[in-house]
């Protein structure tokens, strides 16, 4: 049987890296032979490259939503896999206004594309990129897994996804960044594996002191748009899955609080099989 695995790539919440600090969000799913990428936060590639794959065959992208943490580096991939021999199509699948950073960051590079293009003799990287918008209910088949999405709750954002990638005998759910949602329970119900965003109250004065250039606003953003970890484990339990792996953590930067904190905060409401996310982390599934 093929393999099937999940690799976080990077497991930071929020776009800031710092000494020390974890990559932002990004993850690989492998299904059925298909490789597919959800989320392109800072360190993909690199990330992408660690876990095995050949980036001249990158040919699936998700991305979630619209927030930094997760397409900042989307232009990026795809332009270093097109120097590392990408030849055939990539099709992203993303929110509406995604399009508008795709034609922008080509048109920042443009100069270096048409020079590789013409004293290199490479094929147009333009042709072989594919938007494609998303919404919610049954998003595609890439080969034989399906995708769905639903809309989670992240404000101010509207266009933000949760998705579920069902192959032919393995099954997993991504949260996307999200407040407490119950309808997330149903959408993720029977999977191998939920990856889910998590956050630590007790850690979030900190953080937003040590971020040092926002006000109120933030933690009135964390608080309304993110899930605290034991509530990432309700939904779990509910859903009945598997296994379930904390993802965006929030934070993952500050050295008071370990993967202890993450577990004993967890264990109040999920008694399952849990991956406390770090780069690289590969999950079988």
């Amino acid at each position: 049987m093929t393999d099937a695995y999940v690799v976080l790539l990077g497991t930071k919440g929020g776009p800031a890296i710092r000494t020390g600090s974890a990559n932002p969000t990004s993850s690989l799913v492998v299904l059925d032979g298909q490789r597919i990428v959800v989320d392109c936060g800072l360190g993909v590639t690199r990330g992408l490259v660690d876990a095995g794959v050949k980036l001249s065959e990158l040919a699936t992208i998700f991305v979630t939503h619209l927030h930094s943490d997760h397409y900042l580096e989307l232009g990026p991939l795809l332009h270093t896999a097109w120097t590392a021999g990408l030849k055939t199509p990539v099709t992203i699948y993303g929110p509406k206004g995604l399009q508008d950073y795709l034609d922008g960051f080509m048109a920042s590079m443009k100069a270096d594309i048409d020079l590789r293009q013409s004293d290199e003799g490479r094929p147009n990287l333009g042709n072989l990129i594919s938007y494609r918008p998303y919404d919610e209910g049954p998003v595609t088949a890439v080969g034989t897994v399906r995708v769905a999405a639903i809309r989670n709750i992240h404000p101010p954002l509207v266009d933000t996804f949760a998705l579920r990638f069902d192959g032919a005998a393995k099954s997993v759910c991504f949260s996307g960044d999200t407040a407490f949602h119950l309808p997330l329970a149903d959408f993720a119900a029977g999977a191998d594996l939920l990856v889910h965003e998590a956050m630590l109250d007790e850690a979030l004065e900190a953080l937003v002191a040590r971020v040092g250039n926002g006000d109120d606003r933030l933690m009135f953003h964390l608080k309304r748009s993110h899930t605290v970890a034991r509530d990432a484990g309700r939904i779990a339990t509910q859903a009945g899955v598997r296994a379930l792996a904390l993802h965006h953590l929030v934070p993952l930067d500050d050295p008071d609080y370990t993967e202890t904190h993450w577990r004993e905060a967890v264990a109040e409401t999920y008694q399952g099989h849990l991956y406390v996310g770090r780069d690289g982390l590969r999950i079988h599934l």
